[in-house]
């Protein structure tokens, strides 16, 4: 199938631009590595280069629940070729919060999240040594997607963690340790009033905070 077809597919086909870096992402794909041996066939791997184009232009929302559909494949084997795909590519996942809400249908909860996050960026980085605060990173889509499941989960709305997990491209282990991180700063933004700190917790933050330090 045409990149120009499956784009038109998506709801796309007004989006030259969009539709050019795809195809430049496309060669590049097939210029550094076979897409076939992580499993990627030919529309995925299109589809997945659109997206991949559709998160530089902040403008342009991609129905990737639609795209997994037009793909063939379950939403846990796009997810994991997205996520190869791009690592292929050496690209940095970005995460917006905007995406987020409309994709799990929360809309309402983008600017908690946007509030939170920030509130916690802001101790995080106070709580570093004076010459380790500007290097602080939070680039990393894991920080985004915790905000987003624990502010969520403030508000009594249920997300599918494991799928959100997914979608962010982190591991359960980096997702678990980057909310101990969040409700230990910022209990008041992304805690529940009936939660206890665990003394394993706090003693698993600190370790989080030495290893971004």
């Amino acid at each position: 199938m045409d990149l120009s077809d499956i784009a038109r597919k998506l709801g796309l086909s007004e989006q030259k631009l969009l539709v050019r870096k795809a195809a430049e992402l496309r060669r590049l794909c097939d210029v550094q590595f076979d897409s076939s041996i992580i499993g990627v066939g030919e529309v995925c791997k299109a589809i997945i280069c659109l997206e991949i184009a559709a998160t530089r232009f902040g403008e342009v929302i991609f129905d990737r629940q639609k795209a997994i559909r037009l793909s063939g494949m379950s939403e846990k084997a796009y997810n994991r070729s997205f996520n190869s795909l791009q690592n292929g590519l050496n690209i940095k996942t970005t995460l917006d919060i905007r995406e987020l809400g409309i994709q799990f249908g929360c809309v309402r909860l983008i600017p908690f999240v946007k509030k939170s996050l920030s509130l916690y960026k802001e101790r995080f980085t106070a709580s570093l040594p004076a010459s380790r605060q500007a290097s602080a990173d939070f680039t990393r889509p894991v920080f985004t997607a915790v905000a987003f499941y624990l502010c969520a989960k403030k508000h009594k709305l249920k997300i599918d963690k494991v799928r959100l997990i997914e979608v962010c491209g982190t591991s359960e282990s980096e997702f678990s340790c980057v909310s101990t991180s969040m409700k230990d700063l910022c209990h008041d933004a992304f805690g529940i009033s009936k939660e206890k700190k665990d003394p394993k917790e706090v003693k698993g933050n600190r370790a989080f905070k030495l290893q971004a330090a």
